[in-house]
C-alpha cells in the first residue's frame, strides 16, 4: 500500500470516530448456490455494528433469525407478487399475517418497512409492473392498518433512480420520466399521506459502465472531479447530484419535505474492467466519510438514511445486466471481507468476518496436465461449466483476466466442482479434468473453496443429489464421457 492510501485510510478512521455514522443499512441478498446460515449472517451484522437490513422477501429464515436483535428490518415483497396482490385486499392480508405479524409478535423482529417491489418501473421491464405497483402498495397498507400495525411499520417502493431525469442536465431540472410521470404521482402522494419513505436506488457505478465519456472522478468523494454548477450551487460528485435530482423533482410536484431512503448505493469488486477492490473501496469507504458528518446534500440537509448494497455476493443472481451482478458484496460469499472498510460502528474500525463458516475440503478441480486445448471436450466441458456455475471472474480487465488458456479452463471446471460440493462427479468432465489438492490460485484470481450448503428446513431443497437439475447436468457428463 502506497503512502497515499495510508493517509487515506487515517483520513478515513478519523473521520468516523470524530463523526459516527448513525445506523448505516445492508441488503442482504439470498440468490447464493451456498448461503450462509441465517444465524451467522445475523450475527455478522451484530459484530459489525449493521443497525439496519433490507431483505428482498420475507425468507422465514433470515426473519426468524433477526428476532430478538433490535435490527430494523425492510422486509421485501418481489415484482411477481404485486398482481396478485393489486387485485386482492384479502391476498394482501394473508401476507402481512404471515410474512409480517407473525413475526413481530411471536419472535419479536424489528420490522420497520415493507417494500412493495423491487425497481418495478425499470424501463427494462417495459411496462410490466406500472398498473399494479400503486394498488399492491395501498392494499398493503390496508392490511397494515387492519392489523393494527401502521404505525410501526411503514410502506415504501424501491425504486431505480431512473424514475427521473433533469431536462436541464443539472439537478434543479429534475422531474419524474414524462412517460410514468401519471403512476408517480400517486404513489407519492399516498407515501407522503401516511408519512411513509420514498427509497431510491443510486448507482453511480452504471452510469460508468453504460457510459464510456462519463467522468471517472465524478462517480467517487474525493472532491478530484470539476464540480457541476446549478445556479450557484455546486455538486463535486454524482451521488448528491442525482439525490438532490429527487429532491427538485419531489419539490416541482408538491412533496419536497417527502423523506427519502437510499435503498441501495455501493460498487461490485468483479467482472468488469471498473468493477475491482480498489474503486469499491474508494467508492463505499468514501460515501460513508461523506454521509458521517450528517450534512446531507445540498438540497436536503441532514443525515442520509441508507443501505449499502451489498452485504455478501450472490453467485446465482442473473447476470443479464452484467457480469458484475454477482459481485456487490463487500464480504465475499463465505462471510470473509473483501477489503478494509470503516463503517464507523466497531472498535477497530475493520469489517469483521462471519464466525464458524463451514468449509468443504482443500482439493479443486483443474484440467488435466496431459490434456490438449486441442482436445474436442475441451470446449463443450467449459461451455458447461460456466452455464451451471459461476465464471464471471473471468473476462477483460477481471480479477482471473490475465490467466492463460489452461488457466481458464481449470477456472470455469473448479467453479462447476466447488458449487457442487466436490462430488467426485462434478469434476469428471471427459478425460480433461482432475482433481488436485495443490492451491491453483494465481495471483488476483482466486480459485475459491465451497462453504458446506445450508439446508434451511427439511420441505426446502437446495441441490444435492435431490436436485433434479443436478441429476441431470451429471447424466450429461456421463453422456460427454462415453461418447
Amino acid at each position: 500500500m502506497g503512502w497515499l492510501s495510508v493517509v487515506y485510510g487515517l483520513v478515513s478512521v478519523f473521520i468516523l470516530l470524530v463523526n459516527p455514522v448513525s445506523g448505516i443499512g445492508a441488503n442482504w441478498g439470498t440468490q447464493a448456490s451456498h448461503s450462509l446460515p441465517p444465524e451467522t449472517v445475523v450475527n455478522m451484522l451484530k459484530d459489525n455494528g449493521i443497525q439496519k437490513v433490507k431483505l428482498f422477501d420475507a425468507d422465514y429464515g433470515a426473519l426468524r433469525a433477526l428476532g430478538k436483535t433490535r435490527i430494523e428490518v425492510m422486509v421485501g415483497i418481489p415484482n411477481e407478487l404485486l398482481a396478485s396482490l393489486a387485485s386482492s385486499v384479502k391476498a394482501a392480508e394473508k401476507w402481512v399475517a404471515k410474512n409480517v405479524s407473525e413475526h413481530i409478535t411471536t419472535n419479536n423482529v424489528n420490522i420497520r418497512y415493507v417494500a412493495v417491489g423491487n425497481e418495478p418501473f425499470l424501463t427494462t421491464y417495459n411496462g410490466s409492473f406500472l398498473r399494479t405497483t400503486f394498488p399492491a402498495l395501498a392494499n398493503i397498507q390496508s392490511a397494515l392498518i387492519k392489523a393494527g400495525l401502521s404505525s410501526q411499520v411503514k410502506v415504501t417502493v424501491p425504486l431505480n433512480a431512473d424514475v427521473y431525469a433533469s431536462s436541464t442536465s443539472l439537478p434543479s431540472g429534475g422531474d419524474f420520466r414524462t412517460d410514468i410521470h401519471d403512476y408517480m404521482i400517486p404513489i407519492v402522494k399516498y407515501l407522503s399521506d401516511n408519512n411513509a419513505p420514498f427509497t431510491v436506488n443510486i448507482y453511480p457505478f452504471i452510469s460508468l459502465y453504460t457510459d464510456s465519456n462519463f467522468p471517472v472522478e465524478y462517480a467517487f468523494f474525493d472532491g478530484n472531479a470539476s464540480p457541476l454548477n446549478d445556479g450557484g450551487t455546486y455538486y463535486y460528485n454524482m451521488f448528491d447530484a442525482n439525490h438532490d435530482t429527487l429532491v427538485w423533482a419531489l419539490q416541482k410536484n408538491g412533496y419536497g419535505n417527502l423523506p427519502i431512503i437510499v435503498g441501495e448505493i455501493g460498487w461490485p469488486t468483479d467482472g468488469d474492467q471498473n468493477a475491482n477492490l480498489d474503486y469499491a473501496r474508494r467508492f463505499n469507504q468514501g460515501f460513508m466519510n461523506h454521509i458521517s458528518g450528517g450534512k446531507g446534500t445540498p438540497m436536503r440537509t441532514g443525515p442520509v438514511d441508507a443501505y449499502l448494497f451489498s452485504l455478501i455476493d450472490e453467485d446465482a443472481k442473473s447476470i443479464q445486466p452484467g457480469n458484475f451482478e454477482r459481485h456487490w458484496g463487500v464480504f465475499y460469499s463465505d462471510g470473509s471481507p473483501k477489503y478494509q472498510l470503516n463503517l464507523g460502528t466497531t472498535n477497530s474500525g475493520d469489517l469483521v468476518p462471519a464466525k464458524n463458516v463451514k468449509y468443504l475440503e482443500q482439493k479443486w478441480c483443474v484440467m488435466k496436465p496431459s490434456a490438449s486445448l486441442d482436445d474436442p471436450q475441451v470446449a463443450p466441458s467449459v461451455q458447461y461449466a460456466c452455464e451451471n456455475a459461476d465464471c464471471t471472474a473471468l473476462g477483460y480487465h477481471t480479477s482471473c483476466g490475465d490467466l492463460d488458456g489452461r488457466g481458464n479452463i481449470s477456472y470455469a471446471f473448479n467453479s462447476y466442482y466447488q458449487m457442487n460440493n466436490q462430488l467426485d462427479t462434478a469434476c469428471q468432465f471427459p478425460n480433461v479434468s482432475k482433481i488436485v489438492k495443490s492451491d491453483p490460485s494465481v495471483g488476483p484470481c482466486k480459485f475459491r473453496i465451497g462453504i458446506q450448503r445450508y439446508y434451511a428446513r427439511a420441505d426446502r431443497k437446495n441441490g444435492g443429489l435431490n436436485s433434479p437439475l443436478i441429476l441431470v447436468g451429471y447424466l450429461i457428463l456421463f453422456l460427454l464421457t462415453i461418447l
